[in-house]
C-alpha cells in the first residue's frame, strides 16, 4: 500500500485497522457493530483502490473462487423464487469477499497491528471468563450466558474465537513469558465455561479443534494436551459436584437422539426429532429442486409447504440448522459444489500435511495448524449449525481467512 500523506494513511489503513481490532468486543454485542465495521472496511478499501486505480489486490485465486460463488447467489435469489431478504442477502455478501482482501493487504502491509487484535480477544476472554463464572456461582439458570443473556451463544462465542486466540498466541508468548501462565490459565477456564455454558455444539467445537491441533501439530502437541486434559479434569470434578450442565451436554443429547438407556429404542434421530425433521424436509426439498434448489433463505418458506411436512405436520425454522442440508436445499448442486470443492481441498492438504509429518516434515506451520482447526470448525458436516447465511456467524470465519492467506503467503517459519 502507499499513501501520499498521513490522512490518507489514517483514513484507509489506521482507521480500518482499529475497526478490525475491535471486532471481538464488537461480536459480543451482536451483529450490528462488527458488520458495520467489516462492511466500512471494505468499503474504505475499496475507494483505496479506486483512488489509486490498483485492483491488483483482487487478483487471486481466491477471490475468484469466492466472486464466482457470489455471482451465482446473485442469479439464484433474483431468478430462482424470487424474495427480498434472499436478494439483500446476496447482494451484500460481496462485502465478505472485499473484507478478506482487504485484511490480507492489511498484513500485508504491516503484520504488527495483529497483537492489538491479539489482546484484544484476550481482554474479551478474561471478561466473559471472569463473569461467566461468577454468574454460575451466584446465580440459579441451568445455562451460563454471560453478557450474551437470552441469546446463549456464549459457548458459540469462545469456541469459534478460541483456535484464533491460541494461534496468535504464537506470536506473543515468546515475547512476553511472565504472560504464558495467564494465557494457559484463559485457556483452560473458557474451554470449562464453553461446557458450562450448556452449549454442546460449542463443547464439540473445542474438542474437535483441540483434537486437530494434537493430531497436525509440530511443536504444540503437549501444550495443548495439557490444557485439554487439565480442563476435562475441571469439567468432571464440577459435574460431580453440580450434574446440571453435564445433564445437558451428554444426558439430554442421548435423550433426544433417543439413545437413553431407559428408553425402548423405536427410531434413533439425528441429534434430536426436530434436527432429524429439519434434515428430512430440507432433502426433500432438494430431490424436488435439484440443480438450483428453492433459493437463498427460502428454507423458511417452502417448510410451510404440505409436500414438505413430516407425518402430516409442519416443521418450520428459519433454517435446517446443519449448513450442508441447508445449501442443498436452498441453492442445489450448483452451490453443494462450491462447498465440496471447499471440503476436498481442505481434506486434500490435511492428508497431504499428515504424510509430510510422518517424515518430519510439514507443509502447514502451527499457526496456520491452528487457523485451519478454527476453520475445521466450520466446515465439519455432522453437527447442528446455525444459519449459513448468518451474518454474526460468517463474520467469525472471516476473521480466519485474512491470517490463512497471509502466512501462506509470507511463509512464515515457526
Amino acid at each position: 500500500m502507499q499513501f501520499d500523506n498521513i490522512n490518507e494513511k489514517l483514513i484507509f489503513y489506521n482507521f480500518p485497522v482499529i475497526l478490525f481490532s475491535l471486532i471481538p468486543f464488537f461480536l459480543i454485542t451482536g451483529p450490528f457493530l462488527s458488520d458495520l465495521s467489516i462492511s466500512l472496511i471494505g468499503i474504505l478499501f475499496l475507494v483505496y483502490c479506486v483512488k489509486k486505480k490498483n485492483f491488483y489486490y483482487f487478483h487471486n485465486k481466491y477471490f475468484y473462487f469466492f466472486l464466482i460463488f457470489w455471482i451465482y447467489l446473485l442469479f439464484n435469489s433474483i431468478f430462482n423464487n424470487f424474495n427480498i431478504d434472499s436478494f439483500k442477502i446476496s447482494v451484500f455478501y460481496f462485502r465478505y469477499g472485499v473484507f478478506v482482501v482487504a485484511v490480507v493487504t492489511f498484513l500485508n502491509f504491516n503484520s504488527n497491528f495483529k497483537k492489538y487484535f491479539f489482546y484484544s480477544i484476550v481482554i474479551c476472554f478474561i471478561v466473559l471468563v471472569n463473569h461467566g463464572f461468577y454468574q454460575y456461582f451466584t446465580e440459579s439458570s441451568s445455562r451460563t450466558s454471560s453478557f450474551f443473556g437470552d441469546e446463549l451463544i456464549l459457548g458459540s462465542y469462545l469456541s469459534r474465537l478460541w483456535p484464533i486466540f491460541f494461534a496468535l498466541s504464537i506470536f506473543e508468548i515468546p515475547k512476553n513469558k511472565k504472560l504464558y501462565f495467564l494465557f494457559v490459565l484463559i485457556f483452560v477456564l473458557s474451554e470449562v465455561l464453553i461446557f458450562l455454558s450448556g452449549d454442546r455444539t460449542a463443547f464439540f467445537y473445542i474438542n474437535l479443534s483441540a483434537l486437530f491441533v494434537i493430531l497436525f501439530s509440530k511443536k504444540l502437541l503437549k501444550l495443548r494436551l495439557f490444557t485439554l486434559l487439565t480442563a476435562i479434569c475441571l469439567i468432571t470434578f464440577i459435574s460431580i459436584i453440580n450434574p446440571t450442565a453435564k445433564q445437558r451436554v451428554f444426558d439430554h443429547t442421548l435423550n433426544q437422539m433417543n439413545l437413553d438407556k431407559d428408553k425402548k429404542i423405536s427410531e434413533i434421530y439425528i441429534f434430536s426429532k426436530a434436527h432429524h425433521e429439519y434434515y428430512i424436509s430440507s432433502y426433500k426439498m432438494f430431490l424436488d429442486n435439484k440443480i438450483i434448489g428453492v433459493g437463498v433463505k427460502n428454507f423458511r418458506v417452502f417448510c410451510g409447504y404440505e409436500k414438505y411436512h413430516i407425518n402430516q405436520r409442519e416443521v418450520c425454522n428459519t433454517h435446517p440448522h446443519n449448513t450442508y442440508f441447508q445449501i442443498l436445499a436452498e441453492t442445489g448442486i450448483v452451490g453443494f459444489l462450491f462447498l465440496s470443492i471447499t471440503l476436498f481441498y481442505f481434506c486434500k492438504y490435511i492428508f497431504k500435511h499428515l504424510i509430510l509429518k510422518f517424515k518430519k516434515k510439514y507443509l502447514f506451520n502451527d499457526f496456520e495448524i491452528c487457523i485451519l482447526s478454527g476453520i475445521s470448525i466450520y466446515i465439519w458436516p455432522f453437527v447442528p449449525t446455525g444459519n449459513f447465511f448468518n451474518n454474526w456467524l460468517n463474520i467469525i470465519l472471516l476473521l480466519y481467512l485474512p491470517f490463512l492467506i497471509w502466512s501462506r503467503n509470507q511463509k512464515i517459519i515457526l
